[in-house]
C-alpha cells in the first residue's frame, strides 16, 4: 500500500464497514470520558485540558472508539489514520508552552480533501483502486491549517462520487445513515461528516459545497453548516466538481465551534487567487467576537419571495416546499422574531425572475482547468494528468469532471485566457449580486432566511424495485453562484424525528455578523438534541 497505514507498527484489524482501525493503545471508555465529552465543543475540551483531566491521547482514543463502535452501522468514516492520529496526540501532550487554537481537538475530514499520506478519493472507486489509490503528498490548504493550529485530524468522511448529490451513496464508501435514523438521508454531498459530527465521532468536521453541500447535511443531522463568503477560505487541494462554484466551511454542533474553526480556515493563500486581498475585504477576527446573545435584536431579515412562490418552483433549481417544511419554518421565523428579529415578507423581494437570472450563471465552459490542475498540483505521482490516469489504471476521468459530457458539454477554455469570460460568467454573476445587494438595501435587510431544505429527509429504504432517492432537494444553489456567505442552524423536528434546518444568508463578507445571528437564535432556541444510537443497523 502506498500510504502511511503500510508502515504502522500497530496492530490493525478491517472491521465491517471496510475501514481501517489501529488497536486502542489507551484505555479510555471508562462512563466519566462519557459524560464529560459527549457534545463537547472547543473551549470546554480545553479547559478539560488545562486542567489536566485527560490527555490528548485519551481524547484522541475516546473518538477513535466512537468510530469502532458505531461506523459499521452508520458508515460516515471511510479511512481512519488512527496511528497518524494518535502521534499527533502524543505531539501534543509532550509539547510545552502556548497551544495553538484546535490545541488536541480530534476532528475529521471529507474524502474530497487531500491529507497527505492517506487516500482521498473523493468518493470514486476508481480512485481507490489498490496500488493505485489517489494519495496526495501534500495536504490541502484548509488541513495545513488544522494541523498548525493542533487539530487532530482522525480520517476521512463518506460522501457521494465527486460530490455530486444531495445524499450521501459513494462507490467508494457505500451509503452513510443519517444519525437520527440511519434508514433516512443524511443529506449530501458532505453527509458522511454531518452524521459522523452528530453521532459524536469528532468535534467537528469539515464539509465542502458547490451547491449547496454543507448546508442540507447540517439541517438533515441538526448541525451548525457554515458557508463563508467565497475567497475567504482556499479550496486549494480540494477535489472539484465546479471550482468557480466550489467552497469549504466547517460543520459543527454549536455556533462557537463553527467560528473558531472558520478562524483556523480563512486566509490569503497564493494557491488560490480568489482569496487575494481578503484579509482586506473580511470582517476583524475572531469571530467569536461576534457571538452575543443579543445580536438578533433589531435585525431584519427578508424570505425570498421566489422561495414562497408555488409558481416559481423548478424540480432541479427551486423545487416546491413542502407541507410539512414550511410549517417547520413558520415556527422557526416565529423564535427570530421571539429573539428580536423582524421578519419582512413582500412579494417584490427576490422573485421569481431571481433564480432565472442566477441560472444565467456560466461555469461550463471552465470545469476542465479545475480538475486538470487538482490533478497536476495534488495527484500522486503515478498520475498528474487524466491520460496518465487511464494509462495506469485502464478507467477515464468522468467526462462531466471535464466538461466533456451530457447536456452540458461544451468547449474548454481557460477563464484567464477566455475573452467572452466577463459575458459568460462574471457579468450574469455580478448582475444577480447586484439584485441580492439591491434588495438588502430597498428593504433595509440584514439577511434573508429560509428553509435550508426545501423538503424533509426522506427514507433510502425503500421496498425492492422501487428506485432510489436522489436525495433531499434544495432551493439554496443561489448562494455558490453569487458567492454570499450563509449559515445553517438547528431549526427543529419533524414529527417523524428527522431534523429541520434553517438558513440565513448575510451580505458578502459579513461571516462574523452571520455567526453572531446564528449564535442568538441558537442560543435563544437549543433545538438541537443529541440523537439516540444504536449498534445494530435498525431504525431509531
Amino acid at each position: 500500500m502506498p500510504h502511511r497505514r503500510a508502515a504502522l507498527t500497530l496492530v490493525a484489524s478491517i472491521l465491517s464497514s471496510g475501514v481501517l482501525f489501529a488497536q486502542p493503545a489507551v484505555q479510555s471508555s471508562r462512563p466519566s470520558m462519557d459524560r464529560d465529552l459527549m457534545e463537547i465543543d472547543v473551549p470546554r475540551l480545553h479547559a478539560l485540558y488545562a486542567a489536566h483531566r485527560y490527555t490528548v491521547m485519551q481524547v484522541t482514543q475516546w473518538y477513535l472508539d466512537r468510530i469502532a463502535r458505531y461506523n459499521p452501522t452508520y458508515k460516515p468514516v471511510v479511512h481512519v489514520d488512527a496511528a497518524g492520529a494518535l502521534a499527533a496526540a502524543a505531539r501534543e501532550d509532550a509539547g510545552k508552552g502556548r497551544h495553538g487554537a484546535l490545541w488536541g481537538v480530534p476532528i475529521l475530514i471529507k474524502d474530497n480533501t487531500c491529507i497527505a499520506g492517506i487516500v482521498t478519493s473523493d468518493g470514486w472507486g476508481q480512485f481507490n483502486i489498490p496500488g493505485k489509490e489517489f494519495v496526495p503528498t501534500t495536504d490541502a490548504t484548509v488541513v495545513k491549517r488544522f494541523r498548525e493550529a493542533g487539530a487532530i485530524l482522525l480520517g476521512h468522511t463518506n460522501m457521494p462520487d465527486f460530490a455530486a448529490s444531495d445524499t450521501n451513496f459513494s462507490s467508494a464508501g457505500g451509503r452513510t445513515g443519517n444519525a437520527y435514523n440511519v434508514r433516512y438521508s443524511p443529506g449530501g454531498s458532505s453527509g458522511g461528516t454531518a452524521t459522523a459530527v452528530a453521532v459524536n465521532m469528532a468535534v467537528f468536521g469539515q464539509g465542502t459545497d458547490t451547491a449547496n453541500s454543507v448546508r442540507i447535511p447540517s439541517s438533515a443531522d441538526s448541525l451548525v453548516g457554515m458557508l463563508p463568503t467565497r475567497g475567504l477560505v482556499s479550496i486549494a487541494g480540494i477535489a472539484p466538481l465546479n471550482w468557480l462554484l466550489d467552497n469549504t466551511g466547517p460543520l459543527a454542533r454549536d455556533v462557537t465551534d463553527a467560528a473558531i474553526a472558520l478562524d483556523v480556515m480563512a486566509g490569503e493563500d497564493p494557491q488560490d487567487f480568489r482569496t487575494a486581498g481578503s484579509r482586506k475585504k473580511a470582517q476583524r477576527r475572531p469571530y467569536t467576537a461576534y457571538l452575543k446573545r443579543g445580536a438578533l435584536k433589531g435585525k431584519r431579515f427578508g424570505v425570498p419571495a421566489f422561495i414562497l412562490n408555488p409558481a416559481a418552483a423548478d424540480q432541479d433549481e427551486n423545487p416546491l416546499m413542502a407541507a410539512e417544511t414550511r410549517a417547520a419554518f413558520l415556527k422557526a421565523l416565529d423564535q427570530m422574531r421571539a429573539a428580536g428579529a423582524t421578519i419582512v415578507l413582500d412579494d417584490r423581494m427576490l422573485s421569481a425572475e431571481f433564480p432565472k437570472m442566477v441560472a444565467a450563471i456560466d461555469t461550463h465552459p471552465y470545469r476542465a482547468e479545475g480538475m486538470l490542475a487538482y490533478l497536476r498540483e495534488f495527484g500522486p505521482a503515478l498520475y498528474k494528468t487524466p491520460a496518465q490516469f487511464k494509462a495506469v489504471t485502464g478507467v477515464e476521468i468522468p467526462a462531466m469532471l471535464l466538461g466533456e459530457g451530457g447536456t452540458n458539454a461544451v468547449p474548454q477554455r481557460t477563464l484567464e485566457g477566455d475573452p467572452a469570460r466577463d459575458a459568460t460568467f462574471f457579468a450574469p454573476q455580478q448582475r444577480a449580486l447586484d439584485q441580492y445587494d439591491a434588495a438588502l438595501a430597498q428593504f433595509h435587510l440584514d439577511g434573508f432566511v429560509y428553509p435550508a431544505l426545501q423538503m424533509p429527509p426522506n427514507d433510502e429504504t425503500p421496498k425492492p424495485g422501487a428506485p432510489r432517492s436522489r436525495g433531499p432537494h434544495s432551493a439554496t444553489g443561489w448562494v455558490n453562484r453569487i458567492g454570499v456567505p450563509a449559515i445553517v442552524l438547528p431549526g427543529g423536528f419533524y414529527a417523524n424525528g428527522i431534523p429541520f434546518g434553517i438558513e440565513i444568508s448575510a451580505a458578502r463578507w459579513r461571516d462574523g455578523d452571520l455567526l453572531g445571528y446564528g449564535f442568538a437564535y441558537e442560543q435563544a432556541t437549543h433545538n438541537r438534541r443529541i440523537p439516540v444510537l444504536n449498534t445494530d443497523g435498525a431504525p431509531q
